[in-house]
């Protein structure tokens, strides 16, 4: 089991140098520890909750003044953690920061694991478990749309619907093992198919925008291929809004896979530059980059097949045609800007019924199309509703999927005539997958798998 009577502490912001440095100590001897190490600059016996505190860091062996610092006392049970929770509040250079977690160390603080902090809100009940992952994906989002999400789920919007139905489902639940444990005359007669069908009508629709959840917190890769020269290195510019890629009009200037993320309509879209590729490579060195843009396009979730719009396909292009048929695909007719009469079409058995896109990369021309042509492809023309929260977690809708899966079961027993004793076996299983995603039901190697993804100091 988890301790939770020991002080634990970290250092609670990146290390580098920056202007300010958090370490934060979570535990009983939070307050005792902070009152030997700050010497207030106006002389306070005492923290006045909640109110930032100036003074020095003194090294309480030799009385030498680490750093000036701020500190601050959230008692118990109104803090992150529902412990008694000190931050101090020093400069941000790595120096000041471990020599001051050193001094708190010695004073009788352990150093916390990855996440411990937020375990321990967990573990205390400020956070159930599923707002406690949405802090991670809070700290990780990419763009506004997956901060959205996220601090959705913080909020508690995932966990109240999770809540909802669970209770739906445990009420069944009670009636059944009523049913077995008792004869049938001396209880009611209850229809559980009935609650049981809307229970599943719930589950679906929070599985309805799993797979959008999940775009928007992992985001999306895109390879961008296409034949030396047509202009995959500046379409990767123009979509970054930036010089990220070497442009020149020497073919082949692209050797290697570039991996960048663009914020296309709030997806992260980790866009990545490919080598051209063609039949015949020039060197050792660009048959290895070629090789590695087949194997980037393998691994790619859509592709951005690239063409010369100012010349006709050629053999090489339908080469690379071949390779991008079956997966998700933009086609981007580039250059559009090079012909004074209208851009030269590729035939259309060339990537039949996959979305054109005419743009010119170097121009600018174009990129807002293809920016929603993407998000269209992405997105399939999905519409979020507004009541039901999107679900980014994996493992949220793997285990909602299971609590579908055991209710519908529940529900074909029900109506071939099991025994209460059959049905309620899945009835109990959809209550046990729901717990683990608000923690009623969770063991503790799944919470150490989940805090270990935290970094150290949250």
């Amino acid at each position: 089991m988890y301790s939770l009577d020991d002080t634990i502490a970290a250092i609670a912001t990146s290390i580098g140098q920056s202007g300010v440095g958090i370490i934060k100590i979570s535990g009983p001897d939070a307050p005792a520890i902070a009152h030997k190490l700050f010497r207030s600059a106006r002389q306070k016996t005492r923290f006045e909750p909640y109110r930032l505190h100036y003074g020095s860091i003194i090294d309480p062996a030799t009385g030498e003044t680490v750093d000036e610092a701020l500190v601050v006392h959230m008692p118990r049970p109104h803090s992150y953690t529902r412990q008694d929770v000190i931050e101090i509040q020093a400069h941000g250079g790595p120096m000041p920061l471990r020599r001051i977690l050193q001094l708190v160390l010695s004073l009788g603080a352990r150093p916390a694991e990855a996440g411990e902090m937020t375990l321990r809100a967990f573990l205390n009940g400020r956070l159930d478990l599923s707002q406690a992952e949405a802090v991670l994906d809070v700290i990780e989002a990419k763009t506004e749309a997956a901060l959205r999400v996220a601090a959705e789920q913080l909020s508690g919007g995932l966990s109240a619907q999770v809540a909802a139905v669970r209770r739906q489902l445990m009420d069944q639940l009670a009636f059944l093992e009523a049913s077995i444990d008792f004869v049938e005359d001396e209880i009611p007669f209850q229809d559980i198919v009935t609650p049981l069908l809307e229970v599943g009508k719930m589950l679906q629709k929070l599985l309805k925008n799993a797979d959008m959840g999940q775009i928007y917190r992992q985001g999306v890769k895109a390879a961008i291929v296409g034949q030396p020269n047509v202009g995959k290195s500046s379409l990767l510019n123009a979509l970054l809004r930036g010089d990220r890629a070497i442009v020149t009009e020497i073919p082949g200037t692209t050797r290697d896979t570039l991996e960048e993320t663009a914020n296309i309509g709030g997806i992260p879209l980790v866009l990545v530059d490919t080598a051209g590729i063609r039949a015949q490579a020039g060197d050792t060195v660009e048959r290895i980059g070629i090789e590695r843009s087949q194997a980037a396009l393998r691994q790619a979730d859509i592709a951005l097949l690239v063409v010369d719009g100012s010349q006709r396909v050629s053999r090489g292009d339908w080469d690379i045609e071949q390779l991008v048929r079956g997966k998700p695909a933009l086609l981007v007719i580039n250059k559009t800007d090079l012909l004074a009469d209208e851009t030269i079409e590729p035939p259309p058995d060339f990537l039949p019924a996959t979305p054109r896109v005419r743009i010119s990369a170097l121009a600018g021309i174009g990129i807002d199309g293809l920016e929603e042509a993407v998000e269209a492809l992405v997105l399939g023309g999905s519409v979020t509703t507004a009541d039901t929260p999107l679900m980014s977690n994996p493992r949220h809708k793997a285990l909602i999927q299971s609590a579908l899966n055991h209710t519908e079961a529940a529900i074909e027993g029900q109506q071939a005539g099991l025994t209460p004793d059959l049905v309620s076996i899945d009835v109990r299983e959809a209550v046990e997958s729901l717990g683990q995603i608000t923690g009623e039901t969770v063991t503790e190697d799944l919470l150490d798998t989940i805090f270990s993804k935290f970094c150290i100091g949250k």
